[in-house]
């Protein structure tokens, strides 16, 4: 233990003597987080809204401002023919083009149907998803006033029966973004730390000469492998306390679980981080080689752990391959813990498929340590 912590001592000799990497380490990330949470949002906003009133009555411009009341929509300007607001759609000043055909309060009232063109942008298709269900919203509501508006008195007789529902969300009741990223982007950003700062310790005392002082010591190989670890341990801990007080007192998330479930199950998930570090920067002989290694596993991990993409959403094949995801069980642990306030139990599954990584990623950072005498 005692040889344990000199290592220990040293390391964090060595972190805090370099002045430029604790800007790095702690101020960074709350600048990232406070940045990436406000930023990182699924809602769409500001939609450039045009249209074309091909039938001029009361019933189609009570329609058009349906659309000028919502908050989603920016009425950009109204169109005198489809060619023009097609060419204005294609230099991308608009987004949306509604068409109201002619004739269309007259067969609301004859016909009691009729139909609007809507044309929406569709390069970027999650956006455009977005912008549709806000028209259909829309829609439905201006539909169930003027049938109340258009309806005859023979028509009272054979009024249809219709069916509403009345949503309720659970653990996000407004549906606020910032409850549902926080938990996400902090999990990110106590891994990238973690994961860069371990995965280019070793490889810098190759670089620097200290790493072959060090193998002609009687230091063991796991010795030394929990000394390395022990510092960015605590990096990490203190990382997620930060993360957790911004996510309190800037965005209010709701923290429902238990803190010292979530520190336990933390302490597990950042071994298995270290443990990865580690082991790239054993097999690595320079900081850049880490540095690239690490960011091309971070890539593949926050794109496949269900953060920005849901994992139903996936591929089966890739759906198998988030199973070997420690970032996806960190950030379902979170979101359990802090807006569902799950309990021991609940995460044990996670928690036991992160110990097990833990083992067998430390295992082979202590195995891959090339210790020479």
């Amino acid at each position: 233990m005692k040889t344990i912590g000199y290592i220990i001592q040293k390391e964090f000799k060595q972190i805090f003597r370099n002045k430029s990497m604790l800007p790095i380490i702690f101020i960074l990330p709350i600048i990232q987080l406070i940045i990436l949470s406000n930023a990182a949002t699924f809602e769409v906003k500001n939609i450039k809204f045009s249209y074309i009133d091909n039938d001029h009555t009361s019933t189609s411009r009570a329609l058009i401002e349906k659309f000028d009341a919502s908050s989603y929509f920016n009425i950009i300007t109204h169109f005198s023919s489809t060619e023009i607001a097609d060419d204005a759609m294609l230099k991308g000043d608009v987004d949306v083009i509604l068409e109201i055909p002619r004739y269309f309060e007259r067969d609301l009232v004859k016909e009691k149907r009729t139909t609007i063109g809507v044309k929406i942008n569709a390069i970027d298709g999650a956006a455009a998803g977005v912008e549709n269900v806000y028209i259909n919203q829309i829609l439905q509501h201006f539909n169930k006033k003027v049938s109340a508006n258009l309806m005859q008195p023979s028509d009272m007789i054979l009024k249809p029966t219709s069916i509403s529902t009345i949503p309720s969300f659970w653990y996000n009741k407004t549906l606020n973004y910032k409850t549902f990223m926080v938990p996400g982007i902090l999990v990110l950003l106590v891994t990238m730390i973690t994961l860069f700062l371990s995965g280019m310790n070793i490889v810098r005392e190759k670089e620097i000469g200290t790493l072959e002082q060090i193998n002609v010591t009687p230091i063991k190989k796991h010795q030394f492998i929990i000394g390395k670890l022990f510092p960015f341990w605590g990096i990490g801990i203190a990382l997620l306390t930060i993360g957790l007080i911004l996510a309190k007192l800037i965005f209010n998330v709701p923290m429902l679980g238990s803190l010292p479930l979530m520190y336990l199950y933390t302490s597990i998930y950042i071994l298995v981080i270290l443990g990865i570090g580690l082991f790239i920067s054993n097999f690595t002989e320079t900081q850049q080689q880490a540095m690239f290694i690490s960011w091309f596993f971070t890539v593949i991990f926050i794109l496949m752990s269900g953060l920005f993409t849901p994992i139903e959403s996936m591929p089966k094949w890739a759906q198998v391959i988030t199973e070997f995801n420690p970032i996806r069980y960190f950030i379902e642990v979170m979101r359990m813990v802090m807006l569902k306030g799950a309990g021991f139990y609940d995460v044990l599954p996670q928690g036991l498929k992160t110990l097990l990584y833990a083992i067998v990623m430390n295992g082979l950072a202590v195995w891959s340590y090339k210790k020479t005498t």
